[in-house]
């Protein structure tokens, strides 16, 4: 749609902001606020032994979404502490403006929780002037020529932060009052709108993944033929598989079963070569990995400081949050001890059908690793873990089958995501252009 445009503008001389509108000002953040005690102030520095499960409710930064409040994190302090360290309640619709990185200067209006609120020290609370409509000042402060200043401005090391002097020095956008209301009504009706769009096409891409499963899993557990006859597998949650297929171990049907290594560091040489090198992070729900965030050079496999592993070798994550997770080796490369490598013997196995049925059990693995605070998986039990042996021609079959279906749906979900990237990118144009004056709404 086609919005018309103000009559006149002028130019703010400010470079990251340009023409405005005639009627509106410009104003630093800094004389946004009331003139009342703790109107621009940062939260309070609350540590580790004064966190509790219950009491005043403690928002940090990974609440602070851009223009959105975001519910995760359930972190309280008592009311004790709240009265020794003099902390400073925030109260619902304050603005919450985030001074570290993700971005730099993402604000949101605080929600109307059953419990008191705080906030971490790492995030300005503003209660702004009768004058200023906070919906219209969270959609200012979402803006992209504002977050990009406000990262420029950003100082740090390993993280991006912002003073909230340097923060109130950010000139942004005040139209008229009446204006601001307006843009906010038409704001939030347009991005409710979108948001619409986008959780639609969000549980889309969830149901198609719950078919891609569920296709997976009654391929690899059941073949191609309905009208084979069937008999009992002897494992719980598969149940029947056709009478002519048995169960065995892992061991038996592949040549290698073999942990990766790490090179040691004191030696540069051994790293930022030519030869892919993979860790638990490479993972990324891609049947093959081509492509690793590290490299080793080949003087790591000379020195038998790293092993190298042929093309289709299947991995599998045996540690941590990842535990279970599987993917094959899209080239020739290498990886850290944290993954199992599995080469199929191929007489006996398809080396995709062992990644589809790894695939399908990955949660079953997680679920009986044994740990005590991470989840573990090491070589002895890879080689004991069950899986379905069938005639070679019939795995064939279930592997051309299921890789043309799983290609189908994920052409189909990308789509879908690329249909959201530009919902979203539209949607913040749209917030863009109205805050800034370039469209009259």
């Amino acid at each position: 749609r086609q919005y018309k445009k103000y009559e006149r503008y002028k130019d703010t001389g400010v470079e990251w902001i340009g023409k405005i509108p005639e009627e509106w000002d410009l104003s630093k953040i800094k004389y946004i606020p009331k003139y009342e005690y703790k109107s621009f102030v940062d939260g309070d520095w609350i540590e580790s032994p004064y966190i509790t499960d219950e009491g005043i409710r403690l928002i940090q930064t990974g609440n602070i979404g851009i223009g959105s409040y975001k519910e995760q994190g359930y972190r309280y302090i008592s009311e004790d502490t709240f009265k020794d360290l003099n902390c400073t309640e925030v109260y619902p619709n304050d603005v919450l403006i985030c001074r570290l990185a993700g971005p730099v200067g993402r604000a949101c209006l605080a929600p109307s929780l059953t419990e008191r609120m705080i906030t971490s020290v790492d995030v300005c609370i503003l209660k702004p002037k009768d004058n200023i409509d906070r919906r219209y000042l969270v959609y200012i402060l979402s803006y992209d020529g504002y977050l990009q200043e406000a990262d420029f401005l950003a100082r740090g090391g390993t993280r991006q932060r912002i003073s909230r002097t340097q923060l109130g020095n950010i000139n942004i956008l005040l139209p008229p009052t009446d204006q601001q209301k307006s843009i906010a009504n038409f704001l939030d009706q347009k991005t409710a709108e979108i948001d619409g769009l986008i959780a639609d096409k969000e549980k889309l891409i969830e149901l198609l993944q719950e078919k891609r499963q569920a296709i997976i899993t009654e391929t690899v557990t059941k073949g191609l033929n309905p009208n084979v006859k069937m008999k009992d597998s002897g494992i719980e949650w598969i149940g029947e598989i056709p009478e002519h297929w048995n169960v065995e171990p892992i061991k038996y049907m592949v040549k290698t079963i073999q942990t990766g290594t790490t090179p040691t560091t004191k030696n540069d040489d051994y790293f930022d070569g030519d030869i892919q090198w993979f860790t638990p992070g490479d993972f990324h729900g891609s049947k093959e990995l081509y492509e690793a965030s590290r490299k080793i050079s080949n003087l790591a496999v000379i020195d038998n400081e790293a092993r190298l592993f042929p093309k289709n070798t299947v991995m599998i994550v045996g540690i941590g949050a990842t535990v279970g997770k599987v993917a094959k080796l899209g080239v020739e490369g290498s990886f850290n001890q944290q993954i199992t490598g599995l080469i199929v013997n191929e007489q006996r196995l398809n080396c995709d059908y062992l990644y589809y049925w790894l695939y399908i059990n990955q949660e079953t693995i997680k679920n009986i690793s044994n740990y005590t605070t991470l989840p573990i998986i090491n070589n002895e039990f890879v080689k004991n873990f069950e899986c379905l042996s069938l005639p070679l021609d019939e795995q064939q079959a279930i592997v051309n089958y299921l890789n043309q279906k799983t290609s189908e749906i994920d052409d189909l979900i990308l789509k879908i995501r690329l249909q959201i990237q530009k919902l979203k990118e539209y949607r913040q144009s749209l917030i863009s252009e109205a805050v800034t004056g370039k469209i009259d709404v």
